[in-house]
């Protein structure tokens, strides 16, 4: 992260942070990383129902998940939604999903999850 000093309007020195890729990791969260890939993945839901013009109650109906959990994960209430469902929910939309496997580049390291948008 970087860290900026900036004064503001009234002349009052303010702290600014810029943070990393994910905000997540920012908040100190233990699953940042898992929480990133979700909030891809409900990004990439809602995207493809606005594009498609459905209503929430449609798009539910579609993916085979109620109206109220449905609107809790495109409002980022996804906890308790996995990333296999919402995976599933992708694939209802009419969405093709790719799972690559592949060694890490570089030095030796523990793997990632990434979602990655064609």
């Amino acid at each position: 992260m970087l860290y900026i000093n900036r004064y503001n309007r009234k002349n009052e020195m303010t702290r600014i942070t810029r943070g990393s890729a994910n905000v997540f990791a920012d908040l100190g969260l233990p699953d940042a990383e898992r929480m990133l890939v979700k909030s891809h993945l409900a990004t990439a839901i809602t995207t493809t129902i606005a594009q498609r013009g459905l209503t929430q109650t449609a798009a539910a109906e579609i993916v085979g998940m109620p109206q109220p959990k449905l609107s809790g994960m495109l409002r980022g209430e996804f906890r308790g939604i996995s990333e296999a469902k919402m995976l599933v929910c992708l694939n209802r939309l009419g969405h093709d999903v790719e799972i690559v496997v592949k060694e890490p580049e570089g030095r030796k390291r523990r793997g990632r999850t990434r979602v990655v948008r064609g």
